[in-house]
């Protein structure tokens, strides 16, 4: 190459922001091996796609007509109709995008002539970290029209006139769906970490990724089980869920564990726990280091945990006032034979803290009164802003749901899965098909990302009477649930609540939180944890992570209460355990699972947590 044309391809006006060395990891060096490597993907991609079709051709799985992709149709179709009904308004439509893309080429020109790049103004995000997604003229003109064309088609359906907040809440879920999709960073041509990879190895990255794909969509029996981590780590009381104890009792719908004290005293008053059974408990057990669990027995408490049944078509019938007769009560009756104590501590995470707190008004008709403290994790009894998880319920979607549970007796895990999966898609979903099946790597070991992937089966009668009853109907709310033959109220339950929200929750955003803390006929202590769902309640004190934030109680509108709060540095719970201490500290010696009464079933965490959908 002359010194001319070293010039021009590095520091002359053309591609001011190339040289020769940048271009080297494009350009293929073994075509052979390239192709070679390329037949070998195929191969494997036809492996994948026979994976799939092969239950389908049995008979063994059968695809719902209605499904999320028909309902995405339909409600795009309704954006779409306003802006091609009016000639005028679809030109307007069509202009601004034009507009937009004329400016992205105009920059982009103006960069491959020398003149130096305009200050970046876009949101940076951790897909586009790569280099040459700005220092490459190509991929920084690929980025560039993805993030004008996400902009422009969020603004349509913003500004789409007749759309009811439904309508409109949807489509701008599948807007966000489709545009995270069709994101450059996701296929290999244009993502140029990507394209330098699948070079270097000569496409050998490919053919590992199109066998992982394979692999996971025959673990998924027919379905694509997106693999988050290597699970091959893990394995459920080896090295996970530790906390020793006993499953003591046994129900049609759960296993009650107690588990072994650390400490000579413990508070006479023991404390039950109701995890959601949409996961399994052992979010809150998931190592010694950040056991929600074991931290409380360190701190005195005899804990006792319900660790629901994974069901299947026998559970079909199983409904809310089944769970909370068969769960939450036969737990109560559990602990009292265990431990001679009536009076209970409750806590219940998520929606098991809606059943909690349902099941806590039904007690309140019927003058029970054995639990007199509930905690509630993140957890909406109020679903008028219950975030996205509202698009995928309506009555036409709910009855198509319904149709295919009856069929079964219970909702597939993996639907419930993907649901969540989807309200962070691009952190959840797409990364994670670009490792592995881009890359063709093995995602690194995470504990809470195996007890993410580790989804359970929902009976078909409780998963409608929770869909129709709080996301549909929000009947709690408004004092009109019908459980076990009472209709229930809220404003009934009197005993002092601690309600933890989360900052950034997806799934029970914090004002959903706070205005359903204003439901109850009691004290509500509200509390707001830094971070998520998840990392916002498992937060263990010895970590120093994150925040919380207190005030006073919780009245009024969200922000102004937000305005006079106390931040306070580190994990809440230290905080609720003198919370739990300023309604009971009495002490008595330390307590056995089981007890004189009852026999220990098998060891903690029992057998139902190993039960796989």
């Amino acid at each position: 190459m002359s010194e001319d044309d070293k010039k021009t391809a590095s520091g002359g006006k053309l591609f001011p922001s190339f040289d020769a060395d940048s271009v080297q990891p494009y350009i293929v060096k073994d075509p052979e091996a390239m192709a070679m490597n390329f037949a070998r993907t195929l191969e494997n991609l036809g492996k994948a796609a026979s994976a799939w079709l092969a239950p389908r051709e049995r008979g063994e799985r059968v695809d719902p007509v209605a499904d999320p992709a028909t309902d995405m149709i339909k409600t795009m179709s309704r954006v779409s109709e306003y802006w091609m009904s009016d000639p005028k308004r679809a030109l307007e439509a069509q202009t601004q995008l034009m507009g937009s893309f004329f400016n992205v080429w105009t920059r982009s020109l103006s960069r491959m002539s020398g003149e130096a790049a305009a200050e970046e103004t876009v949101k940076k995000e951790k897909r586009f970290a790569d280099e040459d997604w700005q220092r490459n003229p190509f991929f920084d003109f690929l980025r560039q029209v993805y993030v004008t064309t996400s902009d422009w088609a969020e603004k349509m359906v913003e500004e789409a006139e007749g759309l009811d907040p439904h309508t409109r809440h949807k489509a701008t879920f599948y807007v966000k769906q489709i545009m995270a999709a069709l994101s450059p960073a996701n296929f290999v041509a244009t993502n140029p970490e990507l394209y330098r990879e699948t070079v270097a190895s000569s496409g050998a990255n490919l053919v590992k990724g199109m066998a992982l794909l394979a692999e996971d969509i025959r673990a998924g029996g027919g379905e694509l089980r997106l693999r988050q981590t290597d699970a091959t780590k893990f394995a459920i009381g080896v090295n996970i869920a530790l906390t020793p104890g006993k499953v003591i009792a046994q129900s049609d719908v759960c296993q009650v564990i107690q588990y072994e004290p650390a400490t000579d005293k413990v508070l006479k008053r023991p404390l039950m726990i109701c995890p959601p059974w949409i996961n399994k408990f052992y979010i809150l057990d998931l190592n010694p280091q950040k056991s929600f669990i074991k931290w409380c027995v360190d701190q005195g408490h005899t804990v006792f945990v319900i660790s629901w049944v994974n069901p299947d078509e026998r559970h079909r019938d199983k409904d809310w006032t089944a769970y909370a007769r068969e769960g939450i009560d036969f737990t109560l009756e559990t602990i009292e034979k265990a431990t001679g104590e009536k009076d209970v501590n409750a806590i219940g995470y998520c929606v098991g803290g809606t059943l909690l707190a349902a099941t806590l008004a039904l007690h309140a008709k019927e003058k029970n009164r054995r639990i007199k403290t509930a905690t509630l994790f993140t957890t909406q009894v109020d679903f008028t802003h219950a975030g996205d998880l509202k698009v995928f319920v309506d009555e036409e979607q709910l009855a198509a749901l319904e149709e295919q549970m009856s069929k079964d007796g219970y909702l597939q895990g993996s639907r419930m899965a993907t649901a969540f999966n989807m309200l962070r898609a691009s952190e959840l979903i797409w990364p994670y098909v670009v490792n592995n099946y881009l890359k063709g790597q093995v995602p690194m070991p995470f504990d809470l990302l195996y007890w993410n992937s580790d989804s359970t089966r929902m009976a078909a009668a409780n998963h409608s009477f929770y869909l129709r009853n709080c996301y549909l109907n929000n009947t709690l709310a408004q004092g009109k649930m019908e459980l076990g033959g009472k209709t229930v109220s809220l404003r009934d339950i009197k005993i002092p609540i601690y309600n933890l929200a989360t900052r950034e929750d997806h799934i029970a955003p914090p004002l959903s939180v706070f205005l359903g803390s204003q439901l109850f006929g009691g004290p509500v202590e509200y509390v707001l944890s830094g971070s998520g769902h998840i990392a916002g309640v498992v937060n263990p004190p010895d970590r120093n992570k994150y925040q919380y934030w207190t005030g006073e109680a919780p009245r009024g509108e969200y922000d102004e209460w937000l305005q006079h709060t106390t931040e306070n540095p580190g994990s809440w719970w230290p905080h609720w355990h003198q919370w739990i201490l300023s309604h009971g500290d009495r002490e008595v010696p330390a307590r056995k699972p089981g007890g004189a009464a009852l026999n220990a079933i098998e060891d903690a965490p029992g057998s139902f947590v190993l039960a796989k959908s």
